[in-house]
């Protein structure tokens, strides 16, 4: 039998035909069969910034050219109050976060490094000794994966949607901000290894570098770089948002007598080529790295929408060195802007403009230097995790005659011996009472909360929240610390760093550019979370497994 009607259904840009049987009335105006192609962009470049604060993008603005950092505000839209959703505010959560849309409680990237709590062994978060590394000679920094991540990127999901044909790709310095993003299925996640001065990978991915990339490795770009010496970009006067060049708040390149510019890395370098991670030539090195990986695999040019995941990672070396209010900070920023300025106006060229979507964001911000607020009146000061844990230590062994039943405070947490505790028959949760107990008196410290009673701690909402997304049962410790603001776990006087839930580690930016992108700005609260909703909407792909967050819908055309 002859249906009488064609039902055409849209649906987010593509009409779905259900019947291409019509009615005789209609046969002389109604197609026979429908559009199939579902409107993409041709490549999607996800840039995470490691350590920028938020006000970043408006502390430097004046000095910022017209084609980098000012163009993603001009042209794109800035979603001004993004906020990290969990503590610790560390470099793999924050990337594992922006790429899953999840937290450490559900993705279980509880850390860089992490505690597995059933046998106590510190574990690295991509660590994976069941594989090699590939473009060196064998090497621990090569072997690395994804494997324990526990939920899907929405890189994943967009090789699940196009049944393998995008192509993705991860890029970082460090190993953790190439492979994290890229999740568990990318076709290469690459780092840079500091003896050979190489871009590797690990046979998770491959067992023999591209052409292109060998080639790559080939041109020995980074001692080219370094032999240029770090010159500042402008006269030293004139970087006027920062502190004087030569102060006690900044740490200084080892072989150099003052933390000052200009710096002669072509005589500090040697057989060190990691050097170049603490100046702003490793980011450039990045763009180099990031352009010869889309010219090489021809990533955006094939018929499905590609993905290039790449971290600028010299922004947090140059920053836990010098700190947020340096010169050379500052320095590396401008000149950051100029490589971006650089990419996207490659990208223009070699795919159109228009043709491709960008987001840039971060994966943590930094704190300023106690020393640096104390010296301007402001409360702060610094806390030594070592110091306390001894301390901690000295006093449970006293009680519970066991020693080192702390056996770790890494990212704020306390994980306790558990196997101790179990051989010796001990009550872990008058052990817990004692550790909040003696942690709650310490300078410095605002709380000590038990993770497995989180939800009824008499302590502001949000930092409730935070702690409980930030909760792995299997990684994280069983209780959590937090400093009162201003504070942070110090290992040097010196310079700056990241990881609790303040505003100054935890407000990042957030610019979408390009295809499907509108231009404003929204100052509503918006999360860290929300960044892998967000792409999956306007790819139109299911969000990541373990995803959280919700499309930022304002930022969708």
């Amino acid at each position: 039998m002859k249906l009488k009607h064609l039902f055409l259904i849209p649906l987010a840009g593509i009409t779905i035909t259900l019947s291409a049987q019509t009615h005789k009335k209609k046969a002389a105006t109604a197609p026979a069969t429908a559009a199939t192609t579902l409107p993409r962009p041709k490549l999607v470049v996800g840039i995470m910034v490691d350590q920028m604060r938020w006000d970043y993008l408006y502390r430097y603005y004046d000095r910022y050219q017209s084609n980098g950092f000012k163009r993603l505000l001009g042209e794109g839209f800035s979603c001004e109050n993004t906020l990290i959703d969990y503590i610790p505010t560390v470099t793999a959560a924050g990337h594992t976060c922006v790429y899953t849309g999840s937290v450490p409680a559900l993705h279980g990237i509880a850390g860089n490094d992490f505690v597995i709590q059933a046998t106590g062994q510190s574990v690295y978060c991509t660590r994976d000794t069941t594989v090699k590394a590939v473009g060196c000679p064998p090497a621990v920094e090569g072997q690395n994966s994804p494997r324990n991540l526990l939920t899907t990127t929405v890189t994943d999901e967009l090789r699940l949607a196009t049944n393998f044909r995008s192509k993705v790709i991860g890029i970082a310095l460090k190993d953790r901000g190439g492979i994290l993003p890229g999740g568990h299925t990318a076709n290469a996640a690459y780092w840079f290894e500091d003896k050979s001065g190489n871009w590797i990978t690990s046979t998770y991915y491959m067992n023999v570098l591209p052409q292109w990339l060998k080639d790559f490795n080939d041109q020995k770009l980074p001692e080219t770089y370094l032999k240029q010496d770090w010159i500042p970009a402008y006269a030293l006067d004139s970087y006027v948002q920062s502190t004087a060049d030569i102060n006690r708040y900044e740490g200084k390149f080892k072989g150099t007598d003052t933390p000052s510019l200009p710096v002669k890395t072509s005589a500090l370098y040697k057989n060190n080529l990691g050097l170049i991670r603490s100046t702003p030539y490793g980011n450039t090195l990045t763009l180099d790295m990031a352009i010869a990986a889309i010219n090489g695999e021809k990533l955006g040019q094939g018929d499905v929408t590609d993905f290039l995941a790449v971290s600028f990672s010299s922004t947090d070396y140059v920053g836990h060195q010098f700190g947020p209010n340096s010169i050379e900070i500052e320095d590396t920023y401008l000149k950051l802007d100029r490589d971006f300025a650089s990419l996207f106006t490659f990208l223009d060229a070699k795919l159109g403009k228009g043709n491709y979507t960008v987001f840039l964001t971060a994966d943590h911000g930094a704190a300023h230097n106690p020393n640096f607020l104390n010296d301007h009146n402001i409360p702060a000061g610094m806390w030594s995790s070592n110091t306390v844990r001894a301390e901690l230590n000295k006093y449970l062994l006293d009680k519970y005659k066991v020693e080192n039943l702390a056996i770790s405070f890494g990212n704020y947490q306390v994980s306790l011996n558990n196997a101790s505790i179990k051989y010796a028959r001990l009550d872990e949760d008058a052990i817990k009472k004692d550790c909040i107990d003696f942690l709650s008196k310490q300078e410095g410290v605002a709380y000590a909360i038990d993770m497995a009673k989180a939800q009824t701690a008499n302590i502001p909402d949000e930092l409730r929240t935070r702690i409980i997304n930030g909760y792995n049962v299997e990684h994280s410790g069983v209780i959590q610390i937090i400093l009162k603001p201003g504070w942070y776990d110090a290992y040097s006087k010196t310079g700056t760093t990241h990881g609790t839930w303040n505003p100054y580690d935890a407000h990042i930016p957030l610019v979408f550019m390009g295809w499907g992108i509108p231009h404003g700005r929204l100052n509503r609260e918006t999360h860290m979370t929300d960044i892998a909703a967000t792409v999956a909407a306007l790819l139109h792909i299911q969000a990541p497994n373990g995803c959280i967050g919700k499309p930022i819908v304002e930022a969708l055309k």
